[in-house]
């Protein structure tokens, strides 16, 4: 009897797991110098700098979901960091007495119900094919008519909310506890994701960046003019916390206690997400990822797990953009930038190593730190380096090197990037690929 069945099974067993001797150097290496912040800059500040890296840290697994997992290049993450942000001051914030006393929530409630009306009619004229009208002349219908009732509700909506603002400010929140809006911010930027997934998933990776990078402009855009919704570039604070405030427990105490939450909310996200990338639904996304054309030939729905995929990702992202606008205690819709809120949650992926969860936290935090305390390190040396050339050769030290030493942070992130592409392709600590049988 030939034994080869029994060697192929034998070969399929899988290999007795390795020590994770790089994980363990790595992670070990973060924590010295984690321990090295807390000494030289104190509690208070150094928790607070934990706490943010935390919230990155939930942005960057959106990102390596979409990106890692599935190959979708997100250059959109600002746009779901501040509609996470938006929920999170929304429903945290007390209500406007000034607003919801008056007959104003009665008049913007029957607009939006105008809106929602003519969104419907307008679907409604895009499916006039069903009853036999030609194509071009439905197309023709469907545009004037989105054009005349876009016009028409937003010169009501126009109405009231410039009385909105000359009577009330704003309209306020709700004043339910933050993490009502932290939920509701992950749905909302699930929500768009969703829309936006319907109609830029089926473009090419680099189409894809460019559309999702104008949506997150438009996102913000709408939201910076939206005085009597957001109060724009006024901005709105203090933003409440799901925890007790520094001024009841202190600075150090407090911020402790919201850095529990956030591990906490990693430990569940990196949970669910190990399992589900181990799980046969993680190697089809893979393997969708790796050869689109093999998945789709063995039966795989393509443009479903992509969604799937692209809108899981968007939730986290609404999720940490309104953890770590509650934390910040301020909304901005103008302080949302591309180089905060995008890039350098792409610099952490890539350092970590796209498709790998651990790897994600390892270089959200790693990348956090370094953009943090750059500025800090680069005003010593410059300090020193002014003061040696002034001792030494008479130098006229600049009068701007604080400002210098903010910028200095920007180089060091392209350096680090640089370094990384150059060295380690694959991040710190890459994706561990499986092979079976």
């Amino acid at each position: 009897m030939s034994t080869q069945p029994t060697e192929r099974r034998a070969d399929s067993v899988a290999a007795p797991a390795r020590f994770p001797l790089r994980e363990v150097l790595l992670f070990g290496a973060l924590l010295i110098v984690v321990l090295a912040i807390y000494a030289s800059m104190g509690t208070a500040y150094s928790t607070r700098m934990l706490v943010e890296a935390s919230c990155y840290a939930i942005l960057a697994l959106g990102l390596t979901i979409q990106w890692g997992y599935a190959g979708q290049f997100n250059a959109g993450v600002m746009g779901f960091v501040a509609l996470g942000g938006f929920c999170a001051m929304l429903f945290s914030v007390p209500l406007n007495d000034a607003f919801w006393g008056t007959e104003l929530p009665g008049e913007l409630g029957r607009v939006l119900l105008y809106g929602i009306a003519a969104a419907l009619l307008v679907y409604g004229a895009s499916q006039l094919g069903r009853l036999g009208v030609p194509k071009k002349l439905r197309i023709v219908i469907t545009v004037l008519l989105a054009v005349v009732l876009y016009l028409v509700v937003i010169s009501m909506l126009r109405d009231v909310t410039s009385e909105i603002q000359s009577r009330a400010g704003f309209v306020g929140g709700f004043g339910l506890p933050a993490w009502t809006g932290w939920i509701v911010g992950g749905a909302l930027a699930g929500g768009i994701g969703y829309f936006i997934g319907r109609m830029c998933l089926g473009l090419r990776s680099d189409y894809l960046a460019i559309a999702t990078l104008g949506i997150a402009e438009i996102i913000k855009a709408f939201l910076k003019n939206s005085d009597w919704l957001t109060r724009g570039t006024a901005t709105v604070s203090p933003l409440p916390w799901p925890t007790p405030g520094p001024s009841e427990l202190g600075f150090t105490l407090a911020r402790a206690l919201y850095l529990s939450i956030t591990a906490a909310m990693i430990a569940v996200i990196f949970f669910l997400l190990h399992r589900a990338y181990h799980a046969p639904w993680g190697r089809m996304i893979r393997a969708m990822r790796d050869n689109e054309i093999s998945a789709a030939a063995m039966g795989k729905d393509i443009n479903k797990r992509r969604l799937e995929i692209f809108v899981l990702g968007c939730i986290l992202m609404g999720i940490g953009g309104a953890a770590l606008t509650s934390f910040n205690s301020l909304f901005d819709p103008q302080g949302y930038l591309p180089l905060n809120h995008t890039f350098l949650v792409l610099v952490m992926v890539i350092l970590g190593g796209p498709g790998n969860n651990l790897g994600t936290i390892f270089g959200a935090v790693a990348v956090y730190i370094i953009w943090l305390m750059s500025e800090p390190l680069a005003l010593f040396l410059m300090h020193n380096g002014a003061a040696l050339g002034q001792a030494w050769f008479d130098w006229q030290p600049p009068g701007n090197l604080d400002s210098r030493a903010l910028q200095a942070r920007v180089f060091v992130i392209g350096l680090l990037i640089s370094l990384v592409l150059r060295f380690a392709p694959k991040g710190l600590l890459p994706e561990q690929v499986r092979h079976h049988g």
